[in-house]
Order: structure tokens, then C-alpha cells, then sequence
């Protein structure tokens, strides 16, 4: 087997005129170059396998935590989503209040606790999966009650009639 690299104890301006011209046992590199160049190479095999043995331990999603259809549905301008939220401290105090009343409720599942909230001129939009419809008019019946809601657009969707 053929040497390709040899390291030397040469000094670095040395190094300069020496690496690249080939000599009878390959080129020459000065030490610090060789072992600066194996430890960045371990570094990355050690990365690379940190990052792949991750991504492999990754469990698929749960088939009901899946809701790409939902997204497609939402990409359009037809439905609302929490981006749509006005940005007005009337509407903003509105969500809050509601927010803060659904989580305090902890009889309700973790899908209503999370339930989108928009509110866009003291119109408040409910929107998501729930676990049933008892859910459903539980988070109506909050949002109702907060003070300052004209409305209330309940398009939450029970799991389980």
C-alpha cells in the first residue's frame, strides 16, 4: 500500500514551500495541518450520524394528528385562520379572554383546549377538532359569555357525534 499523505514536524512557513511538491513517500503536510484536518473530519462523520440516527428514531405521526386536508383547506383565502386575527387591542383582549377561560376548564380534551381562536371586529371564529359536541358548545357558550363578542361563527368539528 502506497503512502499518500506523510506528517512531518515541519514548522508552518516551511509547510508552505514544501506541501504539494511530491516527494518519494507522497506529499508533505506539517503536523498541526494533519490533525486539524482529522478532527474536522471526525467532527462531521460524528454530526452526520447524530443527525441520522434522529431523523431514524422519529416515529410516524399518529393517524389522528395527521391533518394535512385540513391545511389544503385552509391555504385559500375562504376560511379563517390565526393569521387572519385583527391586530386591534379590542379584538386581541377578546381571544385572550377566551383563551384563558377554555384552558382554565380542565375537563375539556387537549384538541379543545387548543381550538383556533380569531376574533376580527368582536366576531369571534371558532374553528378545529373537538372531542364531541358537548365540547363544541362548551366553547361556544365561553365565547358568548366574554365580554365584548358580538358574535360567535362556532365551526369546530366533533370527533365523535
Amino acid at each position: 500500500m502506497q503512502t499518500i499523505f506523510k506528517v512531518s514536524n515541519i514548522d508552518e512557513s516551511d509547510a508552505k514551500t514544501r506541501l504539494g511538491k511530491p516527494n518519494q513517500m507522497g506529499f508533505t503536510i506539517p503536523k498541526r495541518l494533519g490533525l486539524l484536518t482529522f478532527a474536522l473530519s471526525a467532527g462531521l462523520v460524528l454530526a452526520a450520524g447524530s443527525v441520522y440516527a434522529e431523523s431514524a428514531n422519529t416515529p410516524p405521526p399518529h393517524p389522528q394528528l395527521e391533518n394535512t386536508g385540513h391545511n389544503a383547506r385552509d391555504k385559500g383565502d375562504a376560511t379563517l385562520t390565526p393569521e387572519d386575527q385583527k391586530e386591534n387591542s379590542g379584538d386581541i383582549k377578546i381571544t385572550a379572554a377566551i383563551r384563558k377561560a377554555v384552558v382554565k376548564h380542565k375537563s375539556l380534551s387537549l384538541d379543545a383546549h387548543n381550538a383556533k381562536i380569531i376574533t376580527r371586529g368582536g366576531v369571534v371564529t371558532l374553528r378545529g377538532p373537538v372531542e364531541n359536541l358537548a365540547e363544541k358548545n362548551k366553547l361556544q357558550s365561553i365565547a358568548e359569555k366574554t365580554r365584548g363578542v358580538k358574535q360567535v361563527d362556532n365551526q369546530l368539528e366533533p370527533k365523535t357525534p
